[in-house]
């Protein structure tokens, strides 16, 4: 029955679920790239395509965008790692721009959890690559996502849910950023990488987008 009602209710998180599993055990396949970059990118698409037609203000637009610029940065990484990563970029910029317009007053463990995630995040981009020629390139970007996950959890929207979806996004850069130093050539950057990417930004996504629906609900595109 709740796989029914999300089925006819949110088909487009059913089938971003359903794309996302289908990568991560086809990609050890013998199915060619050119049908598992945009079987990839789809996932974090039908997100984006959820949040359209779920809520119609300014913020769930913004967000769209945002979502819309990793789907791009699923695809590109596959073929430009430059190009993945500045999508990416790109969109840790434009959700830092929803949580902060959305921030509230971060105080005790939580202002902690902030602080030690900008500073430790950018850092671990600094000293995890083994090539030096890599490390200030990942430690710019390592800065966005830090700041973007530290946003997440300063944020109003559910912090198990949302915040969690950031820092679950920077547990899976991190996994990258140490696949370039002490864990290149082991199986778990493989393994655990896409999970807690697409993990969290399903929570962030749909914490972001039913948070918005509550507030106004008279905005809400589907009913």
């Amino acid at each position: 029955m709740p796989k029914r009602a999300l089925a006819q209710k949110r088909p487009f998180l059913l089938l971003s679920i359903a794309a996302a599993l289908a990568f991560y055990y086809l990609r050890v396949s013998q199915l060619p790239e050119f049908y598992l970059v945009p079987l990839k990118g789809s996932a974090v698409a039908l997100l984006a395509i959820y949040a359209f037609v779920r809520h119609a203000s300014p913020d769930a637009r913004l967000y769209v965008w945002a979502l819309g610029a990793a789907s791009l940065g699923d695809m590109a990484i596959e073929i430009d790692v430059t190009i993945g990563g500045l999508l990416f970029f790109l969109h840790h910029v434009l959700a830092m721009g929803l949580f902060l317009k959305h921030r509230r007053p971060a105080t005790g463990i939580h202002s902690w959890i902030c602080g030690v995630t900008l500073i430790c995040v950018p850092l671990a981009g600094y000293l995890l690559p083994y090539d030096p020629d890599a490390k200030l390139q990942t430690a710019l970007y390592a800065l966005s996502l830090g700041a973007m996950a530290a946003s997440a959890w300063a944020s109003d929207f559910p912090r198990f849910r949302v915040g969690a979806g950031g820092l679950l996004f920077v547990a899976s850069d991190l996994m990258l950023f140490a696949e370039m130093g002490p864990l290149s050539g082991t199986q778990w950057p493989q393994l655990l990488v896409w999970p807690l990417y697409y993990l969290g930004m399903f929570l962030m996504c749909t914490g972001v987008i039913q948070t918005l629906s509550k507030r106004d609900p008279q905005l809400r595109a589907v009913k």
